[in-house]
């Protein structure tokens, strides 16, 4: 029988996170919906951001190390025309184009996402959980400061147009660890002149694993036997469980 503090259970969940959960609202209530004693997650999403949320149950927590390290892959949808200071749609609107602005032409767009192919840099944004002097970022943003942040690198693996209508664009992106989608849609919108936000964000990607494979947390509260969902240690893709922890499991 499972004690009051839930299931030792160990595992990992592919959790298609919904929009207006932080991550750690959805990881709670999915380790509600498990049963489960031990749960963490392996890379925050905004509220507003939708999709994969790799949750590492009991002692798989210990490839959450690797996977905040891990490539990741979005779809984004940007919006043109207007600047906000977070660089996304939460944000308060600090510059617009043009009265009667008609959006820009699909060749500019092509030509200026040529320049964020590859390794670049870029400066993190205000509202983030960077820290300086142990502080986030975003607590001195609220207060209305504004901290000198030197640029990091970066790389862009794909970035591909799926969808335009001058106005807004949705592209895919590949890209490394500590990229800011947010950022890279302020900067595309500054290159062209116009100003840009990002409007919709969802996560497909997160090293190996795959939003295809993810279950979404209202179906996974609906199920008679939730744990069926996860991965188990043994069936992980190679080189994610440390060495130490498959010795174990072999002894």
């Amino acid at each position: 029988m499972a004690s009051r503090r839930g299931q030792m259970l160990d595992g990992v969940l592919l959790l298609d996170k919904p929009e207006g959960l932080s991550s750690n609202h959805a990881l709670q209530r999915a380790k509600r919906a498990l049963d489960a004693r031990k749960a963490g997650h392996t890379g925050t999403l905004d509220p507003f951001a939708t999709g994969l949320l790799v949750c590492c149950l009991g002692r798989a927590t210990k490839i959450a190390g690797s996977m905040l390290n891990a490539d990741k892959g979005y779809v984004a949808t940007v919006q043109f025309g207007q600047e906000t200071d977070s660089g996304d749609l939460t944000g308060n609107i600090v510059s617009s184009a043009a009265a009667g602005f008609p959006g820009v032409a699909q060749d500019q767009l092509e030509a200026a996402l040529v320049n964020f192919r590859g390794d670049i840099e870029q400066v993190p944004p205000m509202y983030s959980a960077l820290k300086r002097d142990g502080k986030p970022l975003y607590e001195y943003a609220r207060q209305g400061i504004e901290l000198d942040r030197p640029p990091r690198p970066v790389t862009i693996y794909k970035l591909e147009l799926l969808s335009f209508t001058g106005l807004e664009a949705q592209i895919v992106v590949q890209c490394s660890k500590g990229t800011y989608i947010r950022t890279l849609a302020q900067d595309i919108g500054r290159q062209l002149g116009c100003g840009a936000h990002l409007k919709a964000l969802r996560r497909i990607s997160v090293g190996p694993f795959l939003l295809d494979d993810a279950v979404g947390l209202e179906a996974l509260q609906a199920m008679s036997a939730p744990q069926t969902t996860l991965i188990a240690l043994d069936a992980l893709p190679a080189g994610l469980l440390p060495a130490t922890l498959k010795e174990k499991d072999e002894l």
